[in-house]
């Protein structure tokens, strides 16, 4: 409404601008009419006197001719002559008369029509400052109206957010959720009969265990790091779980109900739904994904680069203020789910794999995609919109690593440089471990054997540091594995993080479902809202 208003009040200087021209066109018109009507008085007046001139000349000569030489009837007089140029000079004199009163008519009419047009324009100025002084009133009372309305929308998106977290909480910050993978044709082969335990059965489809894991990504948005986590035995479905069935296709497959698609391109693609709802936020997504490989950190973003395998190997560091950090970590920004998938399935293919008695593709690390979310310098929003979506936690390490494209750190501007300024609004970690597995059954020798010690061990590590968690130790031992250094940030806390158990339906595997099932337990008994790793407690949302 203010641009509107400004619109009247230009409309109206621009008329009185256009009004004052052609009010001075008139005057400047009369002054030149009176200028003609003085020249044709002035030859008026001496037409008159070369008139009376002419006239007592003629007086005069008339009898001093009579006197000196008496008329004569064969002379042609002079007087004729004379009373013909008076004639015609009365007749110029008629025709100038005329002529200046037909000028000043014409003036005089100029002049009525000119002020009759001033007097429409400033009526019609009067009216649009009457219409101009109506609509800022109107203007005023739609601020007011608009501030009002933003005022109750702010308080109804806090209370949004609030509710939200508390239906989160009340769920649990970190859940525990159980699949059963389906029979598969090697087990038919040894007729093993299936289990009837049921969480989310062999029948149930992606979309159906996605719509648990939606809500956390609203969480995401409102400012919350969020988790989700893949646990279980080898061949057991994590992977398919977390990822959908394996493809070498760098895009979304066909989207649908009855779709394979896992939790990672379902989260994408959510994900940036959310982003879109509310342009102003100006979130940006970061993306860099880390393979947890006999306890060292390997970036594979660089590692798709080319890099040598020596140079992506990063370190999880913890700073002074107790916030995690992997120096030189690569961060590359997407911005669409396509653009997430593509760069996520060019980094699986290279992830370390073996095939073992128990799965073909047995995978030897432990994957972690970590999309952090940031908001610029130039982020846009009104004030109360800025102050609503900051971050709620205070002292949570939320700041992700920086790094460059390689090991040393990128330039600005190039994919995965340091952002100045950048805040931090939230991760998201999509986590699928590696398959707890016992040699004897897996077949594995040499440095498979080794790769199977460390995989165990971290998931060892794992569940002591949920241990202490839940009995709520002084001291946390997240250093105790580079994975549960690396996923300090979503472990305790306000930190939404869900643990999707991953069981075979067999029972010739019930010992090592048993042992999945004790870990979910474990996990399941951390309480909500404790301190992690001797961090500040962070706060709740105002």
């Amino acid at each position: 409404m203010p641009a509107q208003a400004g619109r009247w009040g230009r409309f109206s200087e621009h008329q009185a601008r256009q009004l004052q021209r052609q009010v001075q066109a008139k005057e400047e018109r009369i002054v030149e009419l009176e200028m003609e009507n003085a020249v044709l008085h002035l030859r008026l007046a001496q037409c008159r006197g070369m008139t009376g001139e002419a006239g007592s000349a003629a007086a005069g000569l008339c009898p001093r001719c009579l006197e000196q030489d008496p008329p004569r009837r064969s002379t042609p007089p002079a007087a004729p002559q004379l009373h013909r140029r008076v004639q015609k000079l009365k007749q110029d004199i008629k025709a100038l008369r005329a002529s200046s009163l037909a000028a000043f008519r014409a003036c005089w009419e100029h002049l009525q029509d000119g002020l009759s047009a001033v007097e429409a324009a400033v009526q019609g100025a009067q009216l649009c400052h009457q219409a101009l002084l109506a609509w800022q009133s109107k203007v005023g009372q739609l601020e007011r109206s608009l501030q009002e309305a933003d005022a109750r929308y702010q308080l109804e998106k806090q209370k949004r957010r609030v509710l939200h977290n508390r239906l989160v909480e009340l769920k649990g910050n970190i859940r525990v959720h159980c699949r059963i993978r389906p029979l598969l044709p090697f087990d038919k082969e040894f007729g093993d009969p299936a289990s009837q335990d049921r969480v989310y059965g062999p029948e149930e489809s992606q979309q159906v265990v996605f719509g648990d894991v939606c809500p956390l990504l609203t969480s995401l948005i409102d400012g919350y790091n969020v988790c989700i986590m893949a646990y279980g035995q080898t061949g057991c479905g994590k992977s398919y779980t977390m990822l959908g069935p394996h493809s070498k296709e760098e895009r979304i497959p066909p989207w649908g109900p009855h779709s394979d698609l896992g939790i990672m391109p379902r989260a994408a693609a959510e994900l940036f739904r959310l982003i879109a709802e509310n342009p102003s936020r100006r979130l940006q997504v970061d993306l860099s994904i880390v393979e947890v490989y006999n306890n060292n950190i390997f970036d594979l973003l660089a590692k798709a680069r080319g890099m040598a395998a020596s140079g992506c190997r990063r370190e999880a560091l913890t700073t002074k203020d107790a916030r995690r950090e992997v120096p030189l970590l690569t961060r590359e920004p997407v911005h669409s789910a396509e653009d997430f998938v593509a760069l996520a399935a060019r980094s699986l293919r290279l992830r370390a794999e073996l095939a073992t008695l128990v799965h073909a593709r047995s995978s030897r690390s432990h994957l972690i995609i970590t999309a952090t979310l940031t908001r610029g310098p130039a982020a846009g929003g009104s004030p109360a919109d800025q102050q609503a979506e900051r971050p709620p936690l205070e002292g949570r390490p939320a700041s992700g690593s920086r790094g460059g494209a390689s090991c040393g750190r990128a330039p600005a501007g190039s994919p995965g440089a340091q952002q100045p300024k950048e805040q931090v609004h939230a991760k998201l970690q999509l986590v699928d471990l590696a398959g707890s597995e016992c040699a004897g059954v897996s077949g594995v020798t040499g440095s498979a054997l080794r790769e199977t010690s460390f995989i165990n061990r971290s998931l060892a590590a794992l569940a002591d540091v949920l241990g202490a968690l839940s009995e709520r130790r002084g001291h946390i031992p997240y250093r105790n594995s580079q994975l549960t250094h690396f996923l300090q940030d979503v472990l305790g806390g306000d930190a939404k993080l869900l643990v999707m158990l991953c069981v075979s339906p067999c029972r010739k595997h019930v010992a090592e479902t048993l042992r999945c099932l004790g870990f979910g337990a474990r996990a399941r008994q951390v309480q909500r809202g404790q301190a992690s790793g001797g961090s500040p407690a962070p706060r709740k949302p105002r």
